[in-house]
């Protein structure tokens, strides 16, 4: 066979292999508003990157007849690309091909360009399309999860990992995006879960439909399972592509420094955001706004556990990671789910070297029995622990209430904040004024002609001695009470001193978070 003939053998034996499962399994694909597994790779990644590689692997399985199917790249597409001229290394299971269901040479794939990803350090992002392992491969299935979730522990940390459910994702597939650092859903699109309904209905009794169990608004807003919500498969790489923006290749970089851009000050003014009102509620995203880079802030979890806000903006062309109490839910108080959600970020802007900006106004920790019962002594404490343990630049910005433990909890002096800052409005203290007045006074109060008098007065009385931002000032532990228009200048001073931070902890192996 000449060298041309070759080269048209190889040109047919692609040409079968690009095929997927057929046309019908494509247009069948297509007509549920997805897009096949190339076409996803190709929309994402920069134009004309998409490097493929293992196009001619085949399926290991003998047995049920399956040594006679062929299963075009066993069921995913893997190989290397850009974003923004960056490279990344990708996957992407097709549906079109035994449901993308995973075998032994399937998962080979995968983890195969999941190390080519730490091997050169870059990104690796994961397409999840599957309806879970090939049964007809046995034990050899879940020997390809084990190894998959092992890489992705490996990876943690070292680089981003970013995992895209766009069709099925269940039984032990859920796993893998569970383990990388943002999972990304598409409504209508997006299923996961450990057990589908017709087995809980098997097992309890239970009718509950595929999108009420598992699908993207249910994890976007009550599991906390995804990271970031879209109504197509196109806003949903728009939002990859944004996220990479702000964040670094691996841990060994920082993000990309962009041309600074002052805030939208006609929209985003502070004094129009902020109440002169203390107990009256206003978005703090305003006043993130107000304070970064062009005012644009990129939230993380937007729909899980509103009564803290996370997420990633600029500040003077600088990346920073931003979380901060939302006095319009739950009065921003921190209880179980914000606190996990506050936790991981903190540990992902340590990981990956973004300097951190906390903004607080919060009573602190939710009180209740079924808070206490969900372990909110935990949970909280991871809050605690991530801040303690990030070496990154951190700064503290303190606007109104912060009591008790949440002052604490939220980046103080005491969990090594590099710079502390309050706004003449805050209130630091073990409690709020009206509680507390109730404890030191009680017997004073009680004993007066006019309870509810006395009770303001000694409100009053405790408000000018412990309610404001003063009293922790003379004892070190803020560093500037500051105004709130110059908020902006004191966090990019702070940002510039400590871009050369250098912070030397004990050796141990790993910390015990209170997982």
């Amino acid at each position: 066979m000449s060298l041309r003939q070759k080269s048209l053998d190889l040109r047919k034996r692609m040409q079968e292999a690009l095929s997927g499962g057929g046309e019908k399994a494509i247009e069948k694909q297509k007509a549920t508003g997805k897009l096949t597994a190339r076409e996803r790779i190709i929309t994402l990644l920069d134009v004309n990157s998409f490097q493929e590689y293992d196009l001619f692997v085949e399926h290991a399985g003998k047995d049920f007849d399956m040594d006679k199917k062929y299963l075009p790249g066993d069921g995913v597409v893997t190989g290397t690309g850009t974003i923004t001229g960056h490279p990344v290394c990708i996957y992407a299971q097709d549906f079109t091909v035994a449901g993308g269901s995973l075998g032994y040479m399937h998962a080979k794939k995968i983890t195969k360009i999941m190390d080519h990803a730490m091997n050169m350090k870059v990104p690796c992002i994961g397409i999840n399309d599957s309806g879970g392992a090939r049964i007809q491969e046995g034990v050899n299935s879940l020997a390809g999860y084990g190894d998959i979730f092992y890489r992705n522990t490996q990876a943690s940390g070292v680089i981003p990992q970013i995992s895209v459910i766009l069709g099925p994702c269940a039984g032990g597939a859920v796993y893998s995006p569970a383990l990388t650092d943002f999972v990304f859903v598409v409504d209508k699109i997006s299923k996961m879960f450990i057990t589908g309904p017709e087995v809980i209905k098997t097992v309890l009794g239970e009718e509950i439909s595929m999108e009420e169990l598992g699908g993207a608004r249910v994890h976007a807003e009550i599991t906390g399972n995804a990271h970031f919500f879209s109504e197509s498969e196109t806003q949903c790489f728009d939002q990859i592509k944004k996220l990479f923006s702000y964040i670094p290749w691996n841990n060994e970089k920082k993000a990309d420094a962009f041309p600074p851009k002052s805030p939208k000050t006609k929209l985003y003014k502070i004094d129009d955001i902020f109440p002169t009102n203390p107990k009256q509620p206003y978005d703090v995203r305003s006043i993130i706004k107000s304070i970064c880079d062009d005012s644009d802030f990129f939230e993380v979890h937007e729909l899980f556990a509103p009564n803290i806000v996370v997420g990633f903006a600029r500040l003077n062309g600088q990346t920073i990671g931003c979380v901060a109490n939302q006095p319009i839910a739950l009065a921003g108080v921190l209880d179980v789910d914000s606190s996990d959600k506050a936790a991981r970020f903190i540990r992902f802007c340590d990981s990956f070297n973004i300097p951190l900006v906390t903004l607080v106004d919060l009573p602190g920790y939710l009180p209740g029995i079924d808070q206490e019962h969900a372990g909110v002594i935990r949970h909280g404490a991871k809050v605690l622990y991530a801040y303690s343990e990030a070496t990154v630049p951190k700064m503290t910005v303190i606007l109104r209430k912060a009591y008790g433990g949440g002052y604490i909890a939220m980046c103080s002096h005491h969990l090594k904040a590099d710079f502390v800052f309050a706004w003449p409005s805050a209130e630091i203290a073990v409690m709020g004024p009206e509680g507390a007045a109730n404890i030191i006074f009680r017997s004073e109060i009680a004993a007066a002609e006019n309870p509810d008098e006395m009770r303001k007065k000694k409100i009053a009385e405790y408000k000018k001695k412990f309610a404001n931002p003063y009293v922790a000032a003379a004892y070190g532990y803020v560093d500037a009470v500051i105004d709130p228009a110059e908020t902006r200048h004191f966090l990019m001073h702070g940002l510039k001193i400590s871009q050369n931070k250098n912070e030397h902890r004990p050796y141990k192996k790993h910390g015990i978070p209170p997982f």
